[in-house]
């Protein structure tokens, strides 16, 4: 039996994920006697990957009805971790692979494309000046790194307000914390100062219970997988990538249609925007390669439903050509 080992905030958007999934066009799975893979994939890491691969396992399970799947979520540090010591089959990593971890014995390749986002709470003080000004990334890394603006009014250019900025980020090693410190202006997770959030749906409900309160996430954890638009009590702040001092249309994202778009069309910067990546120890070969190929191939349909963005066509082909 394929066994999922979900967290409770979890639980929600991987239903969603499936329900919709079953209105694809997908191929009858194989009659039973009639294929001949067989065995256990064993997957751990990321949170941003975990509910598209809970999908890709599903999927991939009624082709080939003798294949199970192992796929547990942890962060990304998890995901590597395990693919190190040779625990799993393979690792779903969210953020850059190291030098010394390639060293190691790693191989990875790239399956998919999201960003990280900025959020702050629908009853933020200064939510309506932040939805016209939008907030450039100099702000971003004077609030998440640097410390010198403190408060709301600073952000929005009102003194007079001086509501403090509750910065939160993640206490786990992730690869969103990762993505957040580059776009921030810094290299690493631990540049970002905050209080420390375990988990991303912790981080997630934080901000939008603390209306003074300013984080990041995951496409998949701000957007609802139902109606596709924001979770109720979230708002991602624009983020004036012009610098113009104004919101453009094409910096505002509302819908989960919308920020997929911004992503494939790289209008939204990168980072926070980047590649997401299946890790394994050495080259994957047998069962592990043939459901890698599959990913990069016929498991491609099922991205833009579930709120990541496809490989292009000349990615696909490079990512394809890597594991060969």
């Amino acid at each position: 039996m394929r066994k999922f080992t979900i967290t409770l905030a979890f639980l929600l958007v991987v239903a969603s994920l499936l329900l919709t999934g079953c209105g694809a066009s997908t191929p009858e799975p194989a009659q039973a006697g009639t294929d001949s893979l067989s065995g256990t994939i064993s997957i751990s890491g990321a949170f941003a990957l975990y509910p598209m691969m809970t999908v890709w396992a599903d999927e991939f399970h009624k082709l080939h009805p003798d294949v199970e799947f192992d796929v547990q979520g942890g962060g990304a540090g998890k995901g590597m971790t395990d693919t190190i010591a040779g625990a799993v089959d393979i690792g779903m990593i969210s953020r850059s692979i190291k030098d010394e971890e390639i060293a190691q014995g790693i191989f990875w390749v790239s399956v998919t494309k999201d960003a990280v986002f900025p959020i702050i709470s629908a009853e933020n003080p200064v939510a309506a000046d932040i939805s016209a000004k939008g907030i450039s990334q100099e702000t971003f890394s004077k609030i998440f790194v640097s410390g010198e603006i403190k408060t709301w009014g600073e952000v929005v250019g009102k003194p007079e307000i001086t509501d403090e900025i509750h910065v939160y980020t993640r206490s786990d090693a992730c690869g969103a914390g990762e993505m957040w410190a580059k776009f921030s202006g810094r290299k690493v997770q631990d540049d970002i100062q905050g209080i420390g959030v375990n988990g991303e749906p912790a981080l997630v409900d934080t901000v939008i219970k603390d209306p003074l309160g300013i984080g990041y996430s995951n496409l998949n954890s701000v957007f609802d997988m139902n109606g596709g638009g924001l979770i109720p009590g979230a708002i991602v702040p624009p983020v004036d990538i012009n610098t113009n001092g104004a919101a453009d249309t094409d910096e505002y994202y509302k819908t989960m249609n919308e920020a997929v778009s911004a992503v494939a069309s790289e209008k939204y910067p990168s980072p926070p925007a980047r590649f997401e990546n299946l890790a394994t120890k050495g080259k994957p070969t047998g069962l592990t390669l043939t459901f890698i190929q599959w990913i990069l191939t016929d498991g491609q349909q099922y991205l833009g439903q579930a709120g990541y963005v496809p490989l292009t066509a000349e990615q696909q082909t490079e990512s394809l050509a890597k594991i060969k």
